[in-house]
């Protein structure tokens, strides 16, 4: 199996190292492909009309100048590997969740919906962080239990017209009460919102709150009160059949 490991947190952080432990202990055949800075939030933004760089850091190890997660998996994936695509494409481990309606704008999220758009079984990776508590991001869940939910998923004859999203519980290894599929949380309303900046000049896109109510059968509710590892498929072809159906109708006059 050839696997091809992306992220958005960029090619130098501490979660693509967890992610390639998780992925040696699959395969012997091993790529990264990464930004090289940070690209959180980027969704699936493509780069166009502005020349990228790669640069390799090693065998089988690339970072994508100024690139995004999808840049990167679509470098790997077209020309990197040398013309033989990756079966699988692991995107993270990212520090701290991604959960609800965040997956949108997720590039994590991302780097998977492109892998699995080339044919690829695409798996994105999130460590959750209680940020209450701290922000400082403990790995040992994604370390401990991170293999046994890629193979959980490859067990199931992954589809490739779907991509999945897995997060793993903020809490001690020992509280994980195991593995569960879930859909994903819808929320009441946007959870992002604007927040002028201290200086006054400017201002931040920020998450204050999290939107309620939650249903605690989705992934956020789950992977917070139940402390499961969540994993939640997302169709690639995204029509919506009843408001298709309703539309059948239509007409110019």
């Amino acid at each position: 199996m050839r696997i091809l490991i992306t992220n958005d947190d960029g090619v130098d952080a501490p979660g693509i190292a967890i992610m390639a432990d998780i992925a040696a202990a699959l395969s012997d055949d091993v790529w990264i492909v990464a930004p090289d800075d940070n690209q959180s939030g980027a969704g699936h933004r493509f780069t166009f009309g502005r020349e990228l760089q790669v640069d390799q850091r090693g065998p089988r190890r690339f970072a994508i100048v100024g690139g995004s997660p999808a840049d990167c998996v679509v470098a790997g994936m077209t020309h990197l590997l040398g013309g033989q695509p990756a079966d699988l494409v692991l995107s993270g481990v990212n520090a701290g969740q991604n959960l609800g309606d965040i997956v949108h704008c997720s590039g994590t999220a991302a780097g998977a919906r492109e892998g699995a758009l080339h044919g690829a079984v695409g798996i994105a990776m999130s460590q959750a962080i209680d940020y209450q508590r701290s922000r400082t991001v403990d790995w040992s869940n994604a370390s401990r239990f991170g293999i046994a939910a890629v193979q959980a998923i490859l067990e199931t004859k992954g589809q490739h017209d779907v991509f999945y999203n897995v997060n793993f519980p903020a809490c001690s290894v020992e509280d994980v009460q195991g593995i569960a599929a879930v859909a994903h949380q819808r929320f009441p309303r946007a959870a992002f919102s604007y927040r002028e900046a201290d200086d006054g000049q400017g201002f931040y896109i920020t998450i204050p709150e999290t939107p309620t109510p939650l249903d605690p059968t989705a992934d956020y509710e789950v992977l917070r009160q139940n402390r499961k590892i969540t994993v939640t498929p997302f169709a690639l072809q995204q029509t919506e059949k009843v408001a298709l159906n309703a539309l059948a109708s239509l007409s110019l006059g």
